[in-house]
């Protein structure tokens, strides 16, 4: 998989959209007096993660022809992300808005999700985009809940294998965005079954199955016909299935700020540090800890590490715990 990320382009499908988080930190939102405004989405999140640790990333989806949509445009372009296949769309759908706590007790997230923007990216989006360009695709589940945008990821999952590039899926389950259990895990079923690398925690694996309790083996199973398949298992670590072997990692400890934003990290640490060439388990580990750093920090798409802050966390920190 390293060599075949070498180039370190990535093509990254999904939602871009706009944080606001209580401030300080510990507020909860219903007393808050001041927010903190930032990038979200989880699309977005991998995509700045990437381009902050020395990757090229490219994003395609819709925003609304507003405010909102305006300011996550200039987001993109501040973080170094392309944005020449996000495109505006003038109805009455919506850029995400998402009222998030820098807090780990009773914390709430409250997501604006009604008539989304994002799910207006059409099958025309993706066959716009040059994929000689890159060297891998990457997406989340979230762009398969609704319709264009799950006919448009599927045909862009179609058109990576064609073109010989690596498809990378977060299953990223979010319940609120499906028209109904059955049919998410039907549709993201499939869409594993196309992916060569697949990320996922124990709670979305054992969706997709049709039990938490049978998580482990249907991410076991999908091993054999992906490059990558990793479990996470939040404070118990990951296991990472490749070349038919069970590779198991811990975590970083940290006091934790907030819940949020680990998922988006972990993908961008893991596929940068593939793309750099780096054994799996390392790469993983790099995983783990941009993970860690994030969720001690008010943020997601901010509280990405670069390079120099990912050296200092793990020259400092004392280690993983065992997997």
């Amino acid at each position: 998989m390293s060599d075949r990320l070498k180039g370190r382009r990535f093509l990254v499908i999904g939602r871009v959209g706009m944080d606001l988080t209580a401030m300080p930190p510990g507020t909860r939102t219903c007393e808050a007096r001041e927010m903190m405004v930032s990038m979200g989405g989880s699309s977005a999140n991998i995509a700045a993660g990437l381009v902050k640790l020395g990757c090229s990333a490219s994003l395609v989806t819709c925003v609304s022809d507003d405010a909102v949509g305006w300011y996550c445009e200039d987001q993109l372009e501040a973080y170094g992300i392309e944005r020449r296949h996000v495109r505006r769309v003038k109805g009455e759908e919506r850029t995400s808005l998402a009222l998030v706590e820098a807090r780990v007790e009773d914390h709430q997230s409250v997501i604006y999700r009604n008539n989304a923007a994002d799910f207006c990216m059409s099958v025309a989006d993706v066959e716009a985009v040059d994929l000689t360009r890159f060297d891998a695709v990457i997406t989340t589940g979230t762009v398969f809940a609704a319709e264009p945008s799950r006919a448009a990821a599927f045909r862009a999952f179609e058109l990576a294998r064609a073109a010989g590039l690596p498809v990378i899926f977060d299953v990223d389950y979010r319940p609120y965005s499906w028209p109904s259990p059955q049919i998410a895990s039907e549709v993201l079923s499939r869409a594993g079954d196309m992916a060569d690398v697949i990320v996922g925690n124990d709670e979305e694996f054992g969706f997709m199955a049709g039990g938490i309790e049978r998580g482990f083996a249907h991410a076991s199973a999908l091993a054999q016909t992906s490059e990558l398949v990793v479990y996470k298992m939040g404070p118990e670590g990951a296991v990472t299935f490749a070349n038919g072997e069970e590779l198991r990692t811990g975590i970083y400890p940290v006091d934790a700020l907030k819940p949020t934003g680990a998922g988006d990290s972990f993908m961008a640490g893991l596929i940068a540090g593939l793309a750099e060439g780096r054994r799996l388990r390392e790469a993983v580990l790099r995983g783990s800890a941009c993970a860690s750093i994030v969720v001690a920090k008010p943020g997601c798409a901010p509280a990405m590490p670069d390079p120099a802050e990912l050296k200092a966390f793990l020259d400092t920190h004392p280690g993983p715990t065992q997997g």
